[in-house]
């Protein structure tokens, strides 16, 4: 689309929300009810296009996507009636007689931007929120999914309006007549470098911003851990999607006792997820283009291979690699790696490790797998990062009971099921002040003791 045509888009899009078409919560249901019927009719064509974006199985792309997403537009459409009503809260004396309540409201017209890696989930999900909070919405998905982004855009051509919800496709040129324009609220998922493309442009309209990034997410396994589950924990939460999970454990900091033994359970918990021959696996997925393949590529060190290591470049395919004996000076840890790769490093001092990760990077996730409750609290509340699990990884974002996002470096804001909700709605703040009593205390002139007396017990 030309900046034109996304400014002409955006302008029915405003007129549509003052209209006050998306406020009654009804409205809002009946949507939800839409979206949810129509991923479910065309589940087939979403399974092929996930397939040919990132090579994912239908049992995968049901499970980390299309699924997930059901979940949370059903939570949206059994909690939204009592996330919108109107919450009264204490008045102090002071203010006697009134009451006093948070009324949400929606921020207005929204701008939702989705990355590759789950094309699917990360564009309906965000969605589903916004719809729920009684937004408009403008859906910019990535170019580097085109398949997921045809079926999207199918979806929602199908169940909206594009003055209520629309689809803009395009790269590059797109992302940057959409920032250009003066929404009420953004929503970005993706890299840091984007997401800081983002945030200067949406300082120029002073719009708020979810940011969902990523980082270099550790995963520590210490001597008391159960080694062959963390392993096959580990290597289902690397590998999934090829690694290729904003939360994925970037990086293992192993205590250096068992170290040989985690690496042992892990090649095997590989070969028994992936088989023998990994690349052979039909349920096993790709990266999603040459450039990431070629970049992914250049920090596997084949002098510390000890798993996986071949390649395809026909296909964009990586075997799930293991390296051992990394340091924080080699080139596989100096940016997030984002594909199938897990580096191991060796640590003897548990404080250690602790105050290292506190000078990095605050990371989008943080996995721990001990029997150690002392380095669990330690851990937990010492450390800075957006979410993450003890002795698992990566179901932490699979609840819509708690919120997600990440802290610092990995992002800003939070989402999934209330914290969506309140990620795309404004509370204000209103104090309904009765007539039929007026205290005249806080009126000039102030001369009287006993208004000041008080004042002093009223605001104490």
């Amino acid at each position: 689309m030309t900046n034109q045509e996304i400014q002409r888009l955006l302008e029915a899009q405003r007129a549509y929300y003052r209209a006050g078409t998306t406020l009654p919560v009804s409205f809002r249901v009946a949507q939800l009810k839409k979206l949810y019927a129509a991923i479910e009719k065309y589940q087939e064509e979403i399974s092929a296009a996930l397939k040919e974006d990132l090579g994912k199985s239908r049992f995968e792309g049901f499970m980390c996507e299309s699924g997930m997403a059901l979940s949370e537009i059903s939570y949206m459409i059994g909690h939204v009636r009592k996330w919108a009503r109107k919450k009264r809260v204490s008045t102090p004396l002071a203010q006697f007689p009134a009451r006093s309540y948070r009324q949400p409201v929606p921020y207005g017209n929204v701008l939702i931007m989705s990355p590759w890696n789950y094309p699917l989930l990360l564009t309906f999900d965000p969605l589903a929120n916004a719809i729920a909070a009684g937004n408009t919405a403008i859906v910019k998905p990535s170019a580097y999914a085109p398949a997921t982004g045809r079926v999207v855009e199918k979806i929602i051509k199908e169940c909206f309006t594009p003055e209520y919800v629309a689809v803009v496709t395009g790269g590059r040129a797109e992302n940057a007549a959409l920032l250009d324009q003066k929404f009420d609220f953004v929503f970005f998922t993706g890299s840091q470098a984007v997401g800081k493309e983002v945030l200067r442009h949406t300082a120029e309209h002073l719009t708020p911003v979810v940011l969902e990034l990523g980082g270099k997410s550790p995963c520590i396994v210490d001597a008391s851990a159960n080694i062959q589950l963390a392993a096959k924990r580990v290597v289902f939460g690397k590998y999934l999607n090829c690694g290729q999970t904003c939360v994925a454990p970037d990086y293992v900091l192993c205590e250096g006792s068992v170290k040989e033994a985690f690496v042992a359970a892990v090649r095997e918990a590989i070969r028994r997820q992936y088989g023998e021959a990994p690349l052979a696996n039909a349920d096993y997925g790709k990266i999603i283009n040459q450039k990431h393949f070629a970049r992914l590529c250049g920090l596997i060190d084949a002098k510390k291979v000890v798993a996986g290591g071949e390649v395809d470049a026909d296909t964009c395919r990586i075997a799930p690699t293991v390296m051992d004996n990394v340091t924080f000076e080699d080139a596989v840890m100096g940016e997030e790696i984002f594909g199938p790769v897990l580096p191991v490093l060796t640590f003897e001092n548990f404080d250690a490790v602790v105050d290292v990760l506190k000078t990095r990077d605050k990371p989008l996730a943080l996995y721990l797998f001990t029997e150690n409750k002392k380095r669990v609290r330690r851990v937990t509340t010492e450390l800075s990062y957006g979410g993450g699990c003890i002795n698992d990884v990566i179901i932490h974002l699979a609840t819509s009971a708690m919120g997600f996002g990440g802290v610092g470096e990995s992002g800003m804001g939070s989402y999934h099921g209330k914290a969506g909700f309140d990620a795309f709605t404004h509370y204000k703040s209103i104090v309904d002040k009765k007539t039929w009593l007026d205290l005249p205390m806080r009126y000039q002139p102030y001369r009287s003791k006993f208004y000041e007396k008080l004042l002093h017990i009223f605001l104490r």
